[in-house]
């Protein structure tokens, strides 16, 4: 008896509830119809509207804040790495090596410290903030219904009073759920009236605190690592004055157009010239004009000029004379090159073929200058270099345009690629001319 009694009062409340809803219904429809008026409180309104716009831009706060505190827990990661990356290459005979891991420690624990006060100090209280909104924002909905329930209760007492035949009974029981409803509407109305501009005040003050513990961790934090930095950099000092004669100079690129490749950085020439392009002297006849361009004159299309013909057929120039067409084994100015070399350039010169398109060189590409033997391994970075291997010997010509040529970088191809394609545009890479050293 007791479960039915509990079931009855249960599906006498389902009832009550589902009635409740459907005469809401029905009210608010009467009322867009405009057959029902509605009660309405524009100041209230206006505190609903301020309402919803403080929540809007709380939770846009603290999206924001969530996404700061990621990207400070990225960078804690990211500085983490990069000094266990120095701990790791800060050799143990090295001064400061202690020093220097000290202050990683410290650089970690400073991160983690600034990361956890951002978390304690801004972003708990921004979510306490916003914890009171969804408690508010259920009781202005349950306003809105109660409100509903009072003028529903009021037009239904308003018609049974103007009703033609009247009941008493009926008007005095719609009188007692009208003076309910508007009882309970009221109770509410007034607590959301006192709460709402009081919240909607609160905002300053919260965005004033929140950003001055943000400001405030932030140049606290700034001054610590700063002097964090400080210590590394006088220990990077102490090292540099002791290994002073190893130290790396960071030379500029040559041009905008033209990054220097990798991170070599040889010497560059003492004139300024290429790297790559160096001068060659064959039977010690005189260098050439100091003003001429290495590799300049070295045709790169089949034609080659009527004077190196004449020197191919056998027209030799006078002693110290420079003829302006001259070719690569004439107009080299200054090179070491083994004898067997420049006795295979020579006679490969001298044996053009009369009335050939061929540059002057039937086994070697056109402008070919000398041959380097690579003695360590070389791994290409991008699509312009050559891959070696050591041992490799690779045939060095110049470049197309000398203004590309970066310091310390030569431009060549591979002899065995050579001999198999004959292709120049396919074969043709550049190289670190340190990996790599001229064949004896």
């Amino acid at each position: 008896m007791a479960e039915m009694g509990g079931k009855g009062v249960t599906a006498g409340k389902i009832a009550s509830n589902v009635q409740k809803k459907l005469t809401r219904a029905q009210e608010k429809v009467l009322q867009k119809l405009g057959k029902a008026d509605e009660t309405k409180d524009e100041q209230f309104e206006q505190c609903v509207q301020n309402f919803n716009k403080q929540l809007t831009e709380g939770t846009r706060l603290q999206k924001d804040l969530r996404t700061y505190l990621a990207s400070v827990k990225a960078m804690h990661e990211a500085s983490k790495k990069l000094n266990e990356c120095l701990q790791e290459v800060y050799e143990p005979d090295w001064p400061g090596r202690d020093e220097a891991n000290k202050i990683a420690e410290n650089n970690d624990l400073l991160w983690m410290d600034y990361h956890q006060k951002l978390v304690d100090q801004a972003l708990l209280t921004m979510d306490t903030y916003l914890g009171q909104f969804p408690d508010i924002k259920s009781r202005i909905a349950k306003r809105g219904r109660k409100l509903v329930d009072y003028d529903s209760a009021r037009h239904h007492y308003e018609s049974l009073q103007t009703a033609k035949k009247k009941d008493e009974v009926k008007i005095a029981k719609a009188e007692e759920e009208l003076i309910k409803a508007q009882k309970v509407f009221e109770e509410m109305n007034v607590d959301l009236q006192e709460e709402l501009p009081s919240l909607w005040n609160s905002r300053v003050g919260f965005y004033v605190n929140t950003f001055q513990s943000i400001a405030g961790l932030e140049e606290n934090f700034h001054k610590e690592m700063s002097k964090l930095n400080q210590n590394l950099n006088d220990v990077l000092v102490s090292l540099e004055k002791q290994h002073g004669s190893n130290t790396f100079t960071v030379k500029a690129q040559p041009s905008d157009n033209a990054p220097a490749k990798g991170n070599k950085s040889p010497s560059p020439p003492p004139d300024g010239s290429p790297a790559a392009t160096p001068e060659i002297r064959v039977n010690h006849e005189p260098e050439a004009a100091s003003g001429a361009t290495p590799g300049a004159s070295i045709p790169k299309s089949p034609s080659q000029p009527a004077e190196a013909l004449e020197v191919a057929g056998g027209t030799q120039p006078a002693p110290g004379a420079q003829e302006p067409g001259e070719t690569a084994a004439s107009e080299a100015a200054s090179s070491s090159l083994p004898a067997v070399v420049v006795e295979t350039f020579s006679a490969t010169v001298n044996g053009t073929v009369e009335g050939s398109s061929g540059a002057g060189r039937l086994d070697l590409p056109p402008g070919f200058m000398f041959k380097v033997q690579a003695q360590h391994d070389y791994t290409a970075t991008d699509t312009d270099e050559l891959q070696l291997k050591a041992g490799d010997v690779v045939l060095v010509i110049p470049f197309q345009n000398p203004e590309e040529q970066d310091e310390g970088w030569l431009m060549g191809v591979k002899e065995s690629d050579w001999n198999q394609h004959k292709e120049l545009e396919k074969c043709r890479g550049v190289f670190p001319e340190n990996f790599t050293e001229r064949v004896q």
